[in-house]
């Protein structure tokens, strides 16, 4: 049990006392009051982030918005999504202790986990990598603890002193035997004599706030002047140190059930359960947890409205995830529905849901791919394969995948005449066909490589047309690198005729650069990347960051561009540091979307084919001068002259 010099926290006084103090107080408060224990925490969390920003030189002001500061940490990767999450679940808690006054002990109970498993990712970070910080240790149980609560408290106290050496639990013994001889009044004295002791400890954080300022400007100033290199190693550590964030089933649902209600599913692990009687209801997007199967209990079952559409398969950090939708799939044959809620169609085969889902709540990363992310499969058909997440689809996006019968569109494409208000080169037909074989066959990331010049304008314009009229995607984002590319390409959308006397524009929704957000009926949304990566790195909110299904298309336009080629943009729409900055965020926002990516280029750069991949189609400007459409920029005649050949001679004079 947590007591006087035990907490879980003192590991960080060398950083800064208050972080110590703040962590003792929630402790000292879990049993009495859970929501003051929350406020702490968040406290806690808002003091770990401000001395981490300093350390990367990224402070400002202890008067940032809490939530202002972790946007920028994550946009300038000072802090991985993973740490990332636990600091926004410790945030959001704290808010809503201030303002529900909820008397939420498993709350605070994961809270405290969580909270050490970021300060033991702090000093792992900024102190000891090889830090071996030992098991949790828990509070006191309340007196009123639920039966659950009481069962956790007794399983970490477990693990606590299967920890400890004999002479930890001989000194741990003795003292609880002092404790049960007291006499009431002994009793009495000791509590006096502690509750002091907290109020002194309490007086002393507020007191802190005072030099706080200082202490974070001095870090800040020493940030600013290390080298580069040392702040991108520190950058490497904490990307390399969140991998080894370890949170208990608990923790880990908690996480998992915040991300659900970022995108719109109302969810609570704890209580809303099939077993507690929670059942799907129309005009609600629930995710109800322990939904029952013949293979056991689903970890949640995700309906819209009463249309159960997904099951999901949640295990706790650190273990294989890909492999868990396995799981997911036994679930989607063996669900009990009864007359408690409505299939969406099927069944697909064995599979009465479409939908499946394998998380650990950990974000996807590349270096530990199958064990990382939210793996996805939509099980109507079987050669759709696998794939991870960087999110949670939405109850709508959900809804939308159920529309699309992508074979069907795949089919009718085949056959579909390529009738429109302007005349197709053969090569750009035959790039359209290419890319729409390769969508047929399953893949994700294109490449179409053609010369500047050959008109690849008309040709996205003729196959988002195509696409769209054949259902194939239900949005599309338009990429392009400058916002005066962008206004062109509205303009191109706008006036071109595709169908008699009927624009793009006329027939297929249109949002151009100016609309933030698309709307229900758009169909193409013209975007910066300079726009998306504000829209997705720079939100204050997860729950702010747009949807991975928010387009299912993303067509990026001169997909080659980097950095040091974009002289024509302005400042404000530059915003990046460096190359390497800009290919971070460029691919990090691309890799947000569970979309389709089709790059259109005319000279690949390295950059561009990690990301789309070696080109599915190419068309150089040689084909392109032979055929007749380009005119070669060399000359069809040379003229050569004394001049041109020998050039200016100057002569020695003679000594």
């Amino acid at each position: 049990m947590v007591g006087q010099g035990a907490s879980n926290f003192e590991f960080l006084k060398t950083y800064d006392a208050q972080l110590v103090r703040l962590g003792a107080l929630a402790e000292r408060y879990f049993v009495e009051d859970p929501n003051t224990a929350l406020i702490k925490l968040r406290q806690f969390a808002e003091l770990l982030a401000q001395q981490l920003a300093a350390r990367m030189g990224l402070f400002t002001s202890s008067d940032e918005v809490f939530a202002d500061l972790l946007q920028r940490l994550k946009a300038e990767r000072a802090m991985p999504r993973e740490a990332g999450d636990l600091f926004h679940q410790l945030r959001i808690s704290g808010n809503q202790a201030a303002h529900a006054h909820r008397d939420d002990h498993a709350g605070a109970l994961t809270g405290l986990k969580i909270a050490r498993q970021l300060a033991i990712w702090f000093h792992t970070t900024f102190g000891n990598p090889k830090f071996k910080p030992g098991p949790f240790v828990p509070p006191s149980s309340p007196a009123d603890a639920s039966a659950e609560l009481q069962a956790e408290i007794v399983r970490l106290n477990s693990a606590l002193l299967e920890s400890q050496t004999a002479a930890d639990r001989a000194r741990a013994e003795a003292e609880q035997h002092a404790r049960d001889k007291e006499t009431a009044q002994e009793t009495a004295k000791r509590e006096a004599e502690e509750r002091a002791l907290w109020e002194q400890l309490a007086h002393e954080a507020e007191a802190h706030k005072l030099e706080l300022a200082a202490e974070l400007s001095q870090l800040q100033k020493a940030a600013e002047t290390a080298p580069a290199k040392v702040i991108a190693q520190l950058q490497e550590q904490a990307e390399e140190a969140s991998r080894a964030i370890d949170l208990d089933e608990a923790a880990t649902r908690a996480i998992i059930d915040q991300q659900l209600r970022n995108r719109g599913w109302t969810a609570d692990s704890r209580t809303l359960t099939y077993a507690s009687g929670v059942r799907p209801a129309k005009g609600q997007n629930m995710a109800i947890a322990e939904w029952p199967t013949s293979t056991g209990p689903a970890d949640y079952a995700l309906f819209v409205g009463t249309t159960l559409v997904g099951v999901v398969e949640a295990k706790r950090k650190r273990k294989n995830v890909s492999a868990a939708l396995t799981q997911s799939e036994r679930y989607s044959k063996g669900v009990k529905l009864g007359t408690e809620g409505v299939f969406a169609g099927g069944p697909w085969g064995e599979f009465k849901v479409p939908f499946l889902f394998a998380t650990n709540g950990r974000p996807y990363l590349k270096q530990i791919e199958t064990e990382s992310g939210i793996w996805f499969r939509d099980a109507r058909a079987a050669t759709n394969h696998a794939r991870p997440l960087s999110d949670w689809f939405t109850p709508e996006g959900l809804k939308a995948e159920l529309d699309i019968d992508r074979a069907k569109a795949d089919a009718a494409l085949k056959t579909e005449l390529f009738n429109f208000g302007f005349t197709l080169r053969p090569y750009q037909k035959a790039a359209i066909e290419t890319i729409e074989g390769k969508l047929a066959e399953g893949r994700r990331a294109m490449l179409a490589a053609m010369a500047t010049g050959t008109g690849k304008t008309k040709l996205a314009i003729a196959f988002l047309y195509r696409v769209l009229a054949a259902n194939r995607f239900r949005r599309v984002c338009f990429v392009v690198d400058r916002s005066a590319l962008g206004n062109q390409t509205r303009d191109e959308f706008t006036t071109t005729k595709v169908v008699g006397v009927r624009a793009f524009a006329e027939i297929f929704g249109l949002k151009g650069l100016e609309d933030i957000t698309p709307d229900i009926d758009t169909r193409v949304h013209i975007c910066t990347i300079q726009g998306l990566v504000k829209r997705v790195l720079y939100a204050s909110d997860p729950a702010d960051v747009p949807p991975i299904d928010q387009y299912d298309l993303m067509l990026i336009d001169e997909c080659h561009r980097g950095y040091l080629l974009d002289r024509e943009m302005s400042d404000a729409e530059l915003g990046f540091r460096s190359q390497d900055d800009y290919v971070s965020k460029y691919r990090r926002v691309l890799e947000h979307f569970d979309a389709v990516k089709v790059g259109l280029t005319a000279t690949p750069a390295l950059h561009t084919v990690q990301i789309f991949g070696d080109p599915v189609f190419t068309y150089s400007y040689r084909e392109a001068v032979i055929d007749g459409w380009l005119i070669d920029h060399e000359p069809p005649h040379r003229i050569s002259t004394q001049l041109s050949d020998g050039g200016i001679l100057h002569a020695t004079p003679a000594h």
